[in-house]
């Protein structure tokens, strides 16, 4: 796992994880929290096939008090989308009353404290094609991310750009 922060703010910017392969190397890595890296194509593929503008683009984003979820390029008006949660699945679950859009994702740091999903925490407002989804941190949560940045005032920031690496 591998996590970004913001110098300044404190302010979880990226976290991503990687598992092994079958054969033993490194995977790609999946990203949980932040924008997904951009894939390095070559000339001929992005010349032959490639994914449309126009798609919905989905990203995870949190803030202090909050989980967020933003899904880009959504042209219908607020009164079409439903969010709920789906106790039994442990997800939440957007969905379009003219059945255009449907998305269902689960929110890992729940799952990984075993907290129970409850629907009045989650809240979504839309603006500029953009559904904005929030889901209310509970206090297990915000108790131990206290914790984390308590840590993490304590280590010494990495210092940007390449540097020796000294254990080579």
């Amino acid at each position: 796992m591998a996590e970004e922060y913001d110098l300044k703010t404190s302010q979880l910017l990226a976290r991503k994880w990687r598992e092994k392969t079958a054969l033993g190397s490194s995977g790609k890595w999946q990203v949980e929290v932040g924008e997904p890296t951009s894939h390095t194509v070559g000339a001929l593929e992005s010349e032959l096939i490639k994914e449309s503008s126009s798609n919905p683009i989905f990203v995870r984003r949190d803030t202090q008090t909050s989980f967020q979820w933003r899904i880009r390029n959504l042209p219908y008006p607020k009164e079409v989308y439903s969010v709920s949660v789906e106790k039994e699945q442990r997800c939440c679950v957007v969905r379009t009353t003219n059945k255009k859009y449907y998305k269902k994702f689960p929110i890992p740091d729940m799952d990984r404290y075993q907290l129970p999903l409850d629907a009045a925490a989650l809240s979504f407002t839309y603006a500029n094609a953009t559904l904005i989804i929030t889901y209310r941190k509970p206090q297990e949560i915000l108790a131990v991310e206290e914790e984390l940045q308590k840590e993490l005032q304590k280590i010494k920031a990495a210092n940007d750009g390449d540097g020796e690496c000294k254990t080579q």
